[in-house]
């Protein structure tokens, strides 16, 4: 859906203000608004423009004293509707009467509640679908005669979603011919048999030994393409006499590959016995920045393989809509952080989320953003297990070095301060995107590799220093803004008293938390020392004056 409904507006405001707004948040329409009494539409060019505008507007953008509630527009005949959720907790009974729109309601989508993330998608009421003119133009108020045909779209048989993970595989390079076929045959007939999109990207690292293909489709689709392309490998080997064994191939972003893994590596031996297959996962010091996907290759029938394929790419689908749920759950609440170019899903993959560079704040916007635009680079000190140095810095320092380069941040470890720490300082200095990834990143490994229990959450206390003059802004009066503090953010939010300032005239703040209430904790302070900054910044002179002007002096 490509056009938004834009409530909330004010009877003061104009189409040219709403304009304003979309040219001013750089977001393109693709026709005029019609502005309405508290209301307005407008066309986007399509679907990622308009979800763009949603995540950028709602609720965040004031316009003549209110803020704007950006959604899809739904047409009529859906705004009364069935809605299917999934995906929720087992023990809970549900009884629901809600009187809401489609709109709303898909909100809900990617929700997190007790760690099972919500799915709910809109169910096409069959007979409001009968009593809708057909497409085409047939005769007004025409119902079609009898129940629909076994197989059509209606009753019983509704067509499946499209994953939001495509499937992603590696192929030798001297099949691709085979499965493209003359003139494009064998593809063309895969798609239409697996109702699929497959893209071959032939044309990337030239020369390179295997390429990439990308599925998008249905989990059902994505099987049965990946199944046929196999299949279509191993006639294309015996019949050029290829002995060496084809394995299968699959591309996975390394952020779902620790799941994947599971603890001590359960959920991969359980496919492994399940399936009858041989998996392996490609090092960590293969990623690059501009490559974070892992390979992950199978080996064994092809039916094996086609069963392994379905319950990796389950667990890579999971672990992406957890992350997109809690990522929604968090996204309105940490302020100046822009999560859209975090790149915690590959940008270079088709259809698995964001690429990084989009939807960067204007000037001027709060939290973190000098007035150039740009970025301002922040330092936390954030303490972990000092057992877990070596987890952290890898072999010859590979897994650290990975991780400043695809954090785009500067990490380093300091020195243990006596022979019996139990605690090492990592230092990360970057923006805070950066942060928001390095130390993300290190949460999730500490997690991975069992230094806190499987129902233990990862808690980690970090320091930020801030100018002595701004603590007792931190602080608030009688301690008001750090208990509203930690109120909010379910974070430990302590400014030790007594402190000697630094020989920068600095003072620490304590932040003890797990991830996302640190993150929202440092947020918050940077926006406060921010607020702080700017009382301190001169204020120009009215009317431009300069300071007074030397006498002259008299011959």
């Amino acid at each position: 859906m490509n056009k938004l409904y834009i409530g909330n507006v004010s009877e003061e405001a104009s189409a040219e203000d709403l304009e304003t707004i979309f040219e001013q948040w750089k977001i393109p329409h693709s026709g005029p608004f019609l502005v309405k009494t508290g209301y307005a539409f407008v066309d986007c060019p399509d679907e990622k423009i308009a979800m763009k505008a949603i995540d950028i507007l709602s609720g965040k953008v004031d316009l003549h004293g209110k803020l704007l509630e950006v959604e899809h527009s739904v047409p009529k005949r859906q705004r009364s509707c069935k809605l299917q959720i999934r995906n929720i907790p087992p023990h809970m009974q549900w009884e629901v009467s809600v009187n809401w729109s489609i709109g709303k309601a898909l909100k809900l989508n990617g929700f997190l509640m007790e760690n099972f993330a919500l799915k709910v998608s809109y169910i096409p009421d069959e007979m409001a679908t009968a009593d809708a003119p057909p497409l085409g133009g047939g005769r007004r108020g025409f119902v079609p005669r009898g129940p629909p045909r076994s197989g059509s779209p209606g009753m019983g048989a509704r067509p499946k979603l499209q994953s939001e993970v495509p499937l992603r595989i590696l192929v030798p390079t001297q099949f691709v011919g085979a499965i493209i076929g003359k003139e494009g045959a064998t593809i063309r007939n895969i798609t239409k048999q697996t109702h699929s999109k497959i893209d071959i990207h032939r044309k990337e690292n030239a020369g390179a030994a295997e390429k990439p293909i990308t599925v998008h489709s249905t989990p059902e689709g994505c099987s049965n393409a990946c199944r046929t392309i196999m299949e279509i490998m191993q006639k294309e080997a015996l019949d050029t006499k290829f002995t060496e064994e084809i394995p299968l191939k699959i591309l996975a972003h390394n952020n779902f590959v620790g799941r994947l893994i599971g603890k001590e590596g359960r959920n991969l031996k359980k496919i492994e016995v399940d399936t009858e297959t041989k998996i392996t996962i490609s090092p960590l010091q293969d990623l690059t920045l501009y490559n974070p996907e892992r390979t992950i290759t199978v080996k064994g029938s092809i039916e094996a393989c086609s069963r392994a394929e379905e319950e990796v790419m389950k667990k890579v689908r999971e672990s992406y809509e957890n992350d997109v749920a809690a990522m929604n759950l968090q996204s309105n609440l940490i302020p100046g952080l822009n999560l859209n170019a975090l790149g915690l899903f590959p940008g270079g993959a088709p259809g698995m989320g964001p690429s990084m560079g989009h939807n960067v704040p204007p000037p001027g916007a709060q939290g973190g953003y000098s007035f150039g635009g740009q970025p301002e680079s922040e330092t936390v000190h954030l303490f972990i297990p000092a057992l877990a140095v070596g987890a952290i810095i890898g072999k010859q320092g590979q897994h650290i070095k990975q991780l400043s380069r695809y954090a785009g941040a500067s990490i380093k470890v300091a020195p243990p301060e006596g022979m019996d720490t139990k605690q090492r300082m990592v230092i990360i200095a970057g923006p805070p995107e950066a942060q928001f990834k390095a130390q993300g990143r290190i949460f999730g490994k500490l997690k991975e590799e069992n230094f806190f229990g499987p129902k233990e959450e990862v808690k980690l206390e970090a320091h930020i220093k801030v100018p002595s003059f701004a603590a007792g802004r931190v602080i608030g009066k009688g301690g008001k803004t750090v208990n509203e503090l930690q109120n909010l953010t379910s974070a430990e939010v302590v400014v030790p008293r007594d402190q000697t300032p630094d020989e920068n005239d600095q003072v620490i703040v304590k932040i003890t938390g797990h991830f996302y209430a640190s993150q929202l904790a440092q947020r918050k302070i940077q926006e406060i020392l921010s607020q702080v900054r700017r009382q301190q910044q001169p204020k120009p002179s009215p009317r431009g004056e300069g300071p007074p002007l030397p006498r002259p002096s008299r011959k």
